[in-house]
């Protein structure tokens, strides 16, 4: 029986777009004041918390979202983190600090991070590497597919054939019994590089490559290099076929460490006084690399990055976003994370977008007690 599991984002007519002239050129959010962010803290540890109004936060404010977000039936949690520390927690229908919420296409972003992590470590020789080497054997790669690189994984831009508009197409591959393969027998759209279409399996192939690279379980390499660094000690992950995981859309993580993630990303990859992620890579990975622009409900000016959705609206800010609004979104001008998570399984009442939008709504919410 085919496994019926909700990928990543639904695009929303974002099937196809041309990529900026000069990634290296795009504007990127704007850059915090030297003012603004708090002095790095250390992840590894417990939150430190601390009241609202301690930190800058409207504590009505925040009570308003979070009773915009109980009217929502899927909502589960809610969290934000300012100037370092946990501020507000919020868990709704049962859930609470112990749940493990299964965040879909926040994975990718965590895909990100590892990337980046492998590229400083050796693991991975750069970005503008062709993946070929590490994929073939075993897989079959035509000539089109051998000159797809790290990069193209990384910013969609792989070239095959692929929607996600709707659950379907990702239900098919799902349900395949050798989920790279499948990629890569796929036709190609155009050649890697030139187009822009939203593909959960090419950034599985990616978390494959990086599987193969480090000879090492995803599962493991994400624990040793950066779950464990930053004191996350429980992680799921859903298991595919031939040794290997989801990492298109399949990680769990608690709220917390899933504001930690956000966290070291404000922090630019550091805890503290020790790099994780490199801040370059953080910096690149963040910035629009793309001329298209998108508003989803009440987020405005939205395009992609590398495996992070990004806006250069005001307040500029970057954001992991998975299937029926999982969301970790950082907000570097207000040094501010917000956590949010619903429970997506068996979407009927609603569109996966829709929810997405709400969601964002409550976001919004959030940043408007921000002083």
């Amino acid at each position: 029986m085919a496994r019926v599991r909700a990928g990543g984002f639904t695009a929303l007519n974002l099937a196809v777009a041309v990529l900026s002239i000069g990634c290296g050129q795009a504007a990127g959010p704007a850059a915090p004041s030297a003012s603004s962010p708090s002095p790095r803290v250390d992840l590894s540890g417990p939150w430190v918390e601390a009241p609202p109004a301690e930190v800058g936060l409207d504590a009505s404010r925040l009570a308003a979202a979070a009773a915009r977000a109980a009217t929502i039936p899927r909502f589960r949690s809610l969290l934000v983190a300012r100037h370092g520390r946990l501020a507000f927690e919020r868990y709704f229908a049962g859930a609470d600090a112990a749940t493990l919420f299964d965040v879909r296409s926040v994975t990718k972003s965590v895909v990100s991070a590892l990337t980046g992590i492998a590229i400083r470590d050796g693991v991975l020789p750069g970005p503008d590497a062709p993946v070929a080497g590490v994929l073939s054997p075993p897989y079959l790669l035509d000539d089109a597919s051998r000159g797809i690189t790290v990069r193209h994984l990384l910013t969609m831009t792989s070239g095959f054939q692929w929607n996600e508009d709707d659950v379907s197409e990702y239900n098919l591959w799902i349900a395949a019994d050798d989920h790279v393969q499948y990629l890569l027998d796929r036709p190609h759209a155009s050649p890697p590089g030139v187009q822009f279409a939203y593909d959960s399996a090419a950034v599985h192939t990616l978390g494959v490559v990086l599987q193969r690279a480090a000879a090492t379980p995803l599962p493991d390499y994400a624990r040793d290099r950066l779950f464990a660094p930053l004191g996350i000690g429980t992680a799921g992950w859903e298991p595919l076929d031939r040794g290997t995981v989801n990492g298109g859309s399949g990680i769990q993580l608690r709220g917390r460490d899933l504001l930690k993630l956000g966290q070291l990303y404000l922090q630019r990859g550091w805890s503290a006084e020790r790099s994780l992620v490199p801040e370059g890579w953080v910096d690149e990975t963040t910035r629009p690399r793309f001329t298209w622009r998108n508003d989803y409900g009440p987020q405005k000016s939205t395009t992609y990055g590398m495996l992070w959705w990004v806006s250069d609206a005001s307040p500029a800010a970057y954001f992991a976003w998975g299937y029926g609004g999982q969301f970790v979104y950082v907000v570097p001008v207000r040094d501010l994370t917000v956590v949010a998570t619903t429970n997506w399984r068996s979407l009927t009442e609603t569109t996966p977008s829709a929810l997405a939008q709400e969601v964002l709504g409550v976001i919004q919410d959030v940043l408007a007690a921000a002083t």
